[in-house]
């Protein structure tokens, strides 16, 4: 592929390749980041496809980055949560209390199936809206709504059902 094939290839496809990360993701900066490292990968690989098939590589390449950009958030998170400190200042009744809420918490945490915890954490944590997570995931907002309302139940049964024992 010459410099010119690949830049009448970069001024076609790129908008609508930044587009798709963007509307994924909802993060306009993230988007380009993406759609330009496609766009150096396809220009380090440089493949033996005809331009018919370039644009759906394109797309598969994007789609795949985003999908890893967004595991190595959720692992980040999840250590961020792990390794979260609170100052409390209460009595020491209290503080021990807090702290073995904050382990059932953490615990349930981690029980919870992945896609419940997804939307959950990012409801919570993140401060996204439904329609957000829906976009974001690439979900109805009801299954979010679904997928959230299951995520309060499952921590209500495990937290409780340990702090009553």
């Amino acid at each position: 592929m010459t410099k010119r094939e690949f830049k009448e290839l970069f001024d076609k496809h790129f908008d609508a390749l930044r587009n798709y990360v963007w509307y994924r993701s909802g993060d306009p900066d993230l988007a380009s980041d993406i759609a330009q490292d496609v766009f150096m990968k396809l220009w380090e690989k440089q493949p033996a496809q005809n331009n018919g098939n370039i644009k759906g590589l394109l797309f598969k390449m994007a789609g795949d980055r985003f999908i890893s950009n967004y595991r190595r958030k959720n692992v980040e998170l999840k250590f961020k949560i792990a390794t979260e400190t609170v100052n409390y200042t209460g009595s020491a009744d209290e503080k021990l209390h807090y702290d073995e809420l904050k382990l059932q918490y953490q615990k349930a945490l981690s029980d919870m199936p992945e896609k419940q915890r997804i939307v959950f954490l990012m409801s919570r944590k993140d401060n996204m809206k439904y329609a957000e997570i829906a976009n974001t995931l690439g979900i109805g907002y009801k299954a979010v709504e679904k997928r959230m309302s299951k995520a309060l139940g499952f921590l209500k049964q495990k937290i409780y059902s340990r702090e009553y024992e």
